[in-house]
Parts: C-alpha cells; structure tokens; sequence
C-alpha cells in the first residue's frame, strides 16, 4: 500500500505536457500497428499516407479552401443558433407560461437527427450556402438553447430572494443575479454548440456542397481514398480542440469568480 502510495504521488507531480506526449506516442503507435496490420490497413491509413495526402491537396490548392469554407458554415450556423438560443433560453427559465408553451417543442424536435430535415431544408432554401448554414443551425440551437435553458433553471434560489430583501425589482434580479449565475451554463452551451456545429459539418456539406472539409470526406470516401478521409477527420479534430481551447479561455476570463477543483 505504502509503494501504491508513493507511486500515485510521484504520478500526480508529472507536468501535464508530460502526459499528453505519452499519451500522442502511444496514439502514434496503435495507429501505425493498425495501418501495418492486413485487415486494419484497408480502413487506417498509415501516418506517412496522411501526411503525402495533405501535401498532394495542398499543392492542388483544395486544402486551404476546403477548411476556410467549413469554417464559414460551422460559425455562421453557430453564430446564429446562439443568438437565438439565448433569448428563448432565458425566456423558458424566467417566465413559466412561455416555458409550459415552448419546452415541449423543443424536446421534441431536439430528438430527431438534423439530417433528418435536409430534404425540407433543400425544398424550402435550395442547395446553396443558406442550406448548410441552416443545417447547422438547427443542430447547434437545439443544444444551446437546452444547456442555457437548465442554467436559468438553477440559479440559487438564495441569492434572488437576497435580492429582493435588499429592493432589487425583477428587471435588476435579471440583469444582476440571473444572468451572471447562468454565465457558466452559457459557456458550457458554447463548448456544446460548437461540437455540434462540427458533428453536423459532413451532413450540412451533403446539400449540393462542391466544396468543405465534409465535401472532401464524402467525396473521399466514393472512391475508397482513405488517406485523404481520415485527413479530412483529422482537421475536422484539430479545429475542434481549438474551439475547445477558446471556450477554456473564456471560462478562466468570465468564471474565475468559481470555486474550481482539481482532480
């Protein structure tokens, strides 16, 4: 028990970067072990394929465009979802009768697939860029509107009631206690939405797209191109952890005021 000890302690004094290189080499690894055995290499290709995969795209010019279109639909979709997620959000958290009427709805149409509306979503806007915006609009909305939505739901009831001892009306009570507390399930919403928003980006892309990550995936994937597919995955990855160090940085900036506890 004694050696069990020492050695979870000497564990928990490795710097994080630590872990993360052992934990890329070893990725590496089962990776290369995949792409070298016969049944696996069909699906993995290895990492010298991916990497002569972006070269080749990259000299084609396709790369670059690919991923600053994707790019253009995720956060125009996100964008868009958000500001409406927030006002209903609050609305549902705040006022009950609107809540009764609205939630409903939205747990409804959260459970279907936003794949499922790409047929309506063509016949209504066409195939142009307004389809894949609206695509991942929808995914990203119904995800943020819910996690925002809970966030007003469980702000302390403490801290209103100490407000309204001390005269605050509702307007203050909303703008000084609610939204501040909610400010966390927001952020939250955020790292959701934008995962959506990339979870979605190959079905937004299958609407008539001659162009974006997803584009390139599907295309890929007619002609059994697995380097350029798994590339395609791989980008699609990398953006994602970028979006998700953004939002940590965020949080750090508006929710520092937290208790934080480590692990």
């Amino acid at each position: 028990m004694r050696k069990q000890g020492k050695l979870t302690d000497l564990m928990s004094h490795v710097p994080n970067w630590v872990w993360l290189l052992i934990s890329l080499v070893m990725g590496f690894m089962v990776w290369q072990l995949l792409a070298d055995t016969p049944k696996t290499s069909i699906v993995f290709a290895s990492p010298k394929e991916i990497v002569l995969a972006f070269i080749k795209e990259e000299k084609l010019h396709t790369i670059w465009t690919n991923i600053g279109i994707s790019l253009f639909r995720v956060l125009a979709g996100f964008a868009i979802g958000f500001v409406v997620a927030i006002p209903i959000a609050f609305l549902m958290g705040w006022y009950k009768i609107f809540r009764n009427l609205v939630e409903p709805w939205i747990q409804f149409i959260r459970n279907i697939p936003p794949i499922a509306y790409i047929p309506l979503i063509i016949a209504g806007v066409g195939v142009g860029e307004r389809a894949k915006v609206t695509v991942i609009f929808i995914a990203t909305f119904l995800v943020m509107v819910v996690s925002i939505y809970q966030g007003v739901r469980n702000v302390d009831e403490t801290l209103i009631k100490a407000a309204k001892i001390l005269g605050a009306n509702n307007r203050v009570i909303f703008l000084k206690v609610v939204v501040p507390a909610s400010i966390p399930f927001i952020l939250v919403g955020v790292r959701l939405g934008l995962a959506a928003a990339l979870t979605t980006l190959v079905a937004a892309e299958m609407t008539g797209a001659s162009s974006g990550l997803g584009m390139m995936v599907w295309s890929a994937g007619q002609y059994f191109d697995m380097p350029v597919v798994l590339l395609g995955i791989i980008i699609i990855g990398i953006i994602g952890l970028i979006f998700e160090e953004i939002v940590k940085f965020l949080e750090r900036r508006l929710t520092g005021w937290q208790e934080t506890h480590v692990a």
